[in-house]
């Protein structure tokens, strides 16, 4: 008897707990559908600002390229112009330069026209003989002249008789022995004049120099 009331408790507890059990795991699947009927009812709303959000993030990537694009032609337009300016000063200072040339030569030979004619009249009084001292002031006036001019237009003689030989100054023809010590390794003799033009040497005295 004892054994089988024991029995019908344990019975109906199992039963009991079957029904709890039951009545737990229905809930836990209402309350899944729940969440489910739930997230059925957001997910068109996502969806909506996710795409939202894409469009967004296109039209700032568009207009961030647009502006690129823009500012790159304008750096292109800009260096192109540049460019032409720059090719037009250049032919522009060429021609000035060439136009500056032509005309410091023009005015070069003006000057020398007067010296040409003097040179001339004095060729023509030798072949006619006439008076010989004439002449020869005639050729020692030209001379003059043309020193005058030369330097006027920054021509200058460089001295050398007497002087220190000096390599930037003068070239060195022959040495001979110097007629006293104070004339070692000075000047001598000058074979052909050095001239500067505007300080530059354009021709260096060719000299004999004491040893």
């Amino acid at each position: 008897m004892v054994n089988k009331r024991e029995n019908e408790e344990n019975n109906n507890r199992n039963h009991q707990e079957n029904k709890r059990n039951n009545s737990n795991e229905g809930s836990v699947k209402k309350d899944l559908q729940e969440n489910s009927d739930e997230q059925l009812e957001i997910s068109p709303e996502a969806a909506t600002e996710e795409s939202e959000e894409k469009e967004e993030k296109t039209a700032t990537f568009e207009t961030i390229v647009a502006e690129l694009e823009n500012s790159l032609a304008k750096i292109n337009d800009k260096y192109l112009r540049l460019s032409a300016e720059f090719d037009n000063y250049r032919k522009r200072t060429l021609r000035e330069k060439m136009e500056l040339t032509r005309s410091a030569g023009e005015s070069v030979m003006q000057n020398i026209l007067p010296l040409i004619d003097d040179v001339e009249r004095a060729v023509l009084a030798m072949e006619k003989g006439l008076d010989l001292e004439a002449t020869k002031e005639g050729i020692k006036l030209i001379n003059n002249k043309f020193k005058d001019f030369a330097s006027q237009n920054g021509l200058k003689e460089i001295d050398a008789l007497g002087e220190v030989f000096n390599t930037d100054l003068h070239e060195a023809v022959t040495k001979i022995p110097a007629p006293s010590d104070e004339m070692k390794g000075k000047i001598l003799d000058v074979i052909q004049k050095g001239f500067y033009l505007n300080d530059k040497v354009i021709r260096f005295a060719k000299v004999v120099v004491g040893e």
